[in-house]
C-alpha cells in the first residue's frame, strides 16, 4: 500500500478521510471495512462515523427491557425498573393494565375527574401515588381500598371542595399528604384521625376558614412534624387548642399569609413561638401579617410592628402543676380541665409514653371515673410529666393537662430509740455528770500529809481554790492591803504581804502569777461549797 492510498482512505489518527460511503481502494482493508448494519451514514462534525440504522436499533432494545422491566407498559406511559410515568397524556380514567411491580406512579397533568373503587388493589408494592393537576372534586368510598403500602399520596392542584373522614381511612401507613392549591373550604374533624404514622400535610393555598387541631394530638400523630395552612382565609385561630398541640407539631406550624385579625391571644401566641426559636414564627416573619380591627386595607406585619400590642397582656400556654411525693407511699393525680358534662371520657399518658384508660394498668397505675390517677406505690423512676386528656365527644373538643411529678427518697430512716426515752437518758446523765462534778472534784487536799501547825505550806493550793469556790469569805482578818468583804466572792488580785505566826506570807503563788491566792492557816483547811471548816 503506497503512501497515497492511506492518505486517501483515512486522515489524522486513522480515521476515515471524507469519502466515507466508499470503501478504501486497498483490498486488505477493504475486507475489514464494513459499515455497522448499513451503508447510510453521515460524517460527524469531529470526523467520527456514525451509523444511524445502528443507533435506532440500540434505542429500541434500550425501550424494549424499560417496557417489559415491570410487566406490561401502557401505551404512551414510560416504565422503568418500579416507576411507571403516564404524565400529560390526556387520561380521564387510570389505565387498564399496569405492572404488578410499580412503587411509583405518576398520573400528574391529565384530565382525570374520578377514581374508581379499589382501583389501586392491583398494585400491592405501590408507595408514591401522583394525581396532582387533575380535575378530581370528589373521592368516592373506597378509593384506597387495599393500598397499604401507599405512603406519599399528592393530591395537589386538583377541585377538592371538602376533606371528608371516609377519604384516607384505609391509609393507615400514609406518611405525607399533598393537599395544597385546591378549593378545601372544610375539613372535617375526623378526616385525619385515622392517619397515625403521617409525618408532614400540606393544605395551603386553599379556602379554608378553620380546621380541627384538636384532632391532631401526640397520642394520635406522634410522628406528625409539619402542618402548613398558609395562605388560607382564617380569621380567628383557638389558641387553647394549639397551644395543647404538642411543641413538635407547633415548630412546624405554618398559619402566614391567612386573614387574622389582630388580637392579644393571637399575638401572644406567634410572641411565644418567636421566643421559643420555632420555625413556624421565623422562618417567614414578613409573611405574617394580620388585620387591624378586621379591615382588610389595614393589614400590618406584626413582628414588625409591635406597637400595636403593647397593652396586651402575654400569656401564652398553661401553667403546669407540680407534685413532690415520696417513694413508697400513694400519690393521686386530678384532671383538672374547663370541660363540663357527664359525658365525658379521661385518658392519661405516663411519662414512658404508656396510656392510661379505666381501670388502670397492671396494679401499679389506679384510674378512677371522675379522671384522677393513683400511682399505687411511688417509686423514684415514676418521676415525670404526666399528661390527661379529657375528651367531649358531643362537642368534639378535648382538653389537656399537665402534671409534672416529682418522687424522692426520705433522706432520714426510722429513729432506732424513742425520742422521748432518748430525753429521758440524757437527762440522765446530765444528772450523773453534775453528781461527779459536785462529788468528785480534781482537789485532793485530805488526801495529803498533814503538816504540823505553825508550819506554813508554800504548796498548798487548795486555799486559792476554795476563796473562789466558797460561798462564804474564808475567815480572815482584815488586814493591811487585803480588801476582802463579807459579799465578795473572789480575791482581788493585788500583792499584798502581812505576817502571820511571825512569818512574812506571799500571797501570789509563784506557778499561777496572775492568780492571787489567800493562804489561810494550815490548821484550819475550808472545804468546797462547805460553810463549816473541817478541824482534823
Amino acid at each position: 500500500m503506497t503512501q497515497e492510498d492511506s492518505d486517501n482512505d483515512f486522515g489524522v489518527g486513522g480515521w476515515p478521510n471524507k469519502r466515507m460511503g466508499v470503501a478504501p481502494r486497498n483490498k486488505k482493508l477493504r475486507a475489514q471495512w464494513q459499515p455497522l448494519g448499513s451503508a447510510h451514514a453521515h460524517q460527524h462534525p469531529d470526523g467520527t462515523m456514525i451509523c444511524a440504522q445502528g443507533v435506532a436499533r440500540l434505542m429500541a432494545l434500550t425501550w424494549s427491557l424499560l417496557r417489559l422491566a415491570g410487566g406490561s407498559c401502557p401505551p404512551g406511559c414510560l416504565c422503568a425498573s418500579d416507576i411507571v410515568s403516564c404524565g400529560a397524556l390526556g387520561l380521564v380514567q387510570l389505565p387498564a393494565k399496569l405492572p404488578t411491580s410499580a412503587a411509583i406512579l405518576d398520573l400528574s397533568h391529565n384530565q382525570m375527574v374520578q377514581l374508581e373503587d379499589a382501583i389501586f388493589s392491583g398494585l400491592p408494592r405501590l408507595e408514591n401515588l401522583r394525581l396532582a393537576h387533575n380535575r378530581l372534586s370528589h373521592i368516592y368510598p373506597g378509593t384506597f381500598r387495599n393500598a397499604t403500602t401507599l405512603r406519599h399520596l399528592d393530591l395537589s392542584s386538583n377541585e377538592l371542595h371538602v376533606v371528608e373522614q371516609h377519604y384516607f381511612q384505609e391509609l393507615a401507613g400514609l406518611e405525607e399528604l399533598l393537599l395544597f392549591n385546591n378549593r378545601i373550604v372544610r375539613v372535617e374533624s375526623k378526616a385525619l384521625s385515622g392517619l397515625s404514622r403521617l409525618r408532614r400535610a400540606y393544605l395551603s393555598h386553599n379556602r379554608l376558614t378553620d380546621f380541627p387541631f384538636f384532632s391532631i394530638q401526640e397520642h394520635s400523630h406522634p410522628f406528625l412534624a409539619t402542618l402548613d395552612l398558609s395562605s388560607n382565609r382564617m380569621s380567628k385561630l383557638p389558641t387553647e387548642d394549639i397551644a395543647a398541640l404538642p411543641k413538635s407539631v407547633q415548630n412546624g406550624l405554618f398559619l402566614h399569609n391567612n386573614t387574622l385579625i389582630c388580637e392579644c391571644s393571637m399575638y401572644s401566641m406567634f410572641w411565644h413561638w418567636e421566643q421559643k426559636g420555632f420555625g413556624s414564627a421565623t422562618d417567614y416573619r414578613e409573611e405574617h401579617t394580620c388585620l387591624v380591627y378586621g379591615e382588610r386595607r389595614a393589614s400590618i406585619r406584626f413582628f414588625q410592628h409591635r406597637r400595636f400590642f403593647e397593652n396586651c397582656t402575654i400569656r401564652v400556654g398553661k401553667p403546669q402543676s407540680s407534685l413532690q411525693a415520696f417513694a413508697g407511699e400513694p400519690v393521686l393525680l386530678h384532671c383538672q380541665t374547663s370541660l363540663r358534662g357527664h359525658h365525658l371520657s379521661y385518658l392519661w399518658i405516663s411519662p414512658n409514653k404508656e396510656y392510661v384508660a379505666p381501670p388502670g394498668n397492671n396494679d401499679t397505675l389506679r384510674m378512677f371515673s371522675n379522671g384522677s390517677l393513683e400511682i399505687v406505690t411511688a417509686k423514684v423512676e415514676d418521676s415525670g410529666v404526666y399528661v390527661c386528656m379529657a375528651l367531649d365527644s358531643r362537642q368534639l373538643r378535648n382538653d389537656t393537662r399537665e402534671v409534672n411529678v416529682t418522687i424522692v427518697m426520705r433522706r432520714f430512716e426510722e429513729e432506732p430509740f424513742n425520742t422521748g426515752f432518748t430525753t429521758l437518758l440524757g437527762c440522765v446523765v446530765s444528772l450523773v455528770l453534775v453528781l461527779m462534778y459536785l462529788y468528785l472534784t480534781p482537789c485532793r487536799c485530805w488526801c495529803r500529809k498533814q503538816v504540823p501547825p505553825g508550819t506554813p505550806s508554800p504548796g498548798n493550793e487548795c486555799s486559792a481554790q476554795s476563796s473562789i469556790l466558797t460561798p462564804t469569805p474564808p475567815a480572815t482578818t482584815e488586814g493591811p492591803g487585803r480588801k476582802a468583804g463579807n459579799s465578795k466572792h473572789v480575791v482581788f488580785l493585788e500583792p499584798i504581804k502581812e505576817v502571820q505566826n511571825g512569818r512574812l506570807r506571799t500571797t501570789l503563788a509563784p506557778e499561777h502569777p496572775k492568780l492571787q491566792q489567800l493562804r489561810g492557816d494550815n490548821g484550819s483547811i475550808t472545804s468546797v461549797f462547805s460553810d463549816t471548816p473541817i478541824v482534823p
